[in-house]
C-alpha cells in the first residue's frame, strides 16, 4: 500500500467513513471496484481514502492489494499499544491490520464514548508514534454557533489535540472541521458563506503546515465542487452520499476536475 508519509501536500483528499455498515461481502465488492477505478483512471492530484469498519479492515486491505493508491482507516483507536483495555484496539494493531490512517474526535465519538480534547491529543500522537496519519474531527454544536462562538470552538478543539507537535509532526496530520449541525441524517447543509470564517481561521493557523483541511458535513454530489472552492479547503470528508460506490466515483470525479487538483 501507499507510504503515507511519502504523500505530498497538494492533492485534494476525499475520503469517506462508512460508520457502523457494510458487512465483509459488501465491502469487498466496493473496495475491489474502488480499486479497479483508481489504477485505470489515476484520479490525477487526489488522494482517496476509505474507512471501513474495524471487521472490514483486513478485507478492505486484501482487495486494495500492496500497491494501491487508496490509502486505509480506521475509526477509532486507543492511544495505548497493549494492555487491559478490553474492547478497544490499539494503534499498533490498527497498524498491524493495515491501517495507514487513524480518525480521531469525531463528535459522535466526543458525545456518546467520552471523547476529549485530552484523549484526542494521546491518540494524535499514538498515531504519529507508530507512522499512521492522524485525521483530527474538529466542531461545533448549533448552540456554540449561534453564540458566535464558532471560530473560537474549533480553534481551541484543533490546539488541545494538536499540542506538543513539531512541525514536522504537524505536516502529518489531516484536519476535518465537521460542524456538528451540518452532519448526520438530520444535519442541515452549510452554506459556503457560513464556511468562509471558520476555514480562513484554519487557514490561516494551519494552512501549508498541516497535511490538509478538509470539510465534513452533508457533503452531496450538488455542494462538492463550490465546497472544494473554498480558499483553504483541501479535501472533503464524506459520509451517506459516499456509502454507494457510484456516488464516492462522482465524488472522486468531480475532485479531479477540480483546478485545485490541477495545481
Amino acid at each position: 500500500m501507499a507510504d503515507p508519509g511519502a504523500i505530498a501536500n497538494g492533492p485534494l483528499w476525499i475520503g469517506t467513513s462508512w460508520k457502523m455498515n457494510k458487512g465483509l461481502a459488501e465491502a469487498r465488492r466496493y473496495v475491489r471496484a474502488l480499486s479497479e477505478y483508481v489504477r485505470q483512471t489515476g484520479v490525477p492530484g487526489v488522494q482517496p481514502f476509505v474507512i471501513p469498519s474495524m471487521t472490514a479492515l483486513a478485507a478492505t486491505r486484501e482487495e486494495l492489494g500492496s500497491d494501491s493508491r487508496v490509502l486505509l482507516g480506521v475509526q477509532n483507536a486507543h492511544w495505548e499499544d497493549a494492555g487491559a483495555w478490553t474492547g478497544e484496539v490499539s494503534v499498533a494493531q490498527a497498524k498491524d491490520a493495515g491501517a495507514q490512517l487513524v480518525e480521531i474526535g469525531h463528535s459522535e465519538r466526543r458525545e456518546h464514548f467520552g471523547e476529549t480534547v485530552a484523549t484526542t491529543r494521546l491518540k494524535v500522537h499514538a498515531a504519529l508514534a507508530h507512522g499512521l496519519v492522524p485525521l483530527l474531527c474538529i466542531g461545533e454544536s448549533a448552540e456554540v454557533k449561534d453564540a458566535g462562538a464558532s471560530t473560537r470552538f474549533i480553534l481551541e478543539q484543533a490546539a488541545g489535540a494538536l499540542d506538543g507537535l513539531t512541525a514536522e509532526q504537524l505536516a502529518r496530520v489531516l484536519i476535518a472541521y465537521e460542524p456538528i449541525w451540518a452532519i448526520g441524517e438530520g444535519g442541515r447543509p452549510a452554506t459556503v458563506e457560513e464556511l468562509h470564517e471558520p476555514f480562513a481561521a484554519l487557514g490561516q493557523q494551519y494552512g501549508g503546515r498541516a497535511k490538509g483541511l478538509l470539510y465534513g458535513g452533508s457533503v452531496n454530489l450538488d455542494n462538492a465542487q463550490a465546497l472544494l472552492g473554498i480558499c483553504a479547503v483541501t479535501g472533503l470528508f464524506v459520509g451517506r452520499a459516499a456509502w454507494q460506490l457510484p456516488g464516492y466515483l462522482r465524488l472522486l470525479e468531480l475532485a479531479a476536475a477540480h483546478p485545485k487538483a490541477r495545481r
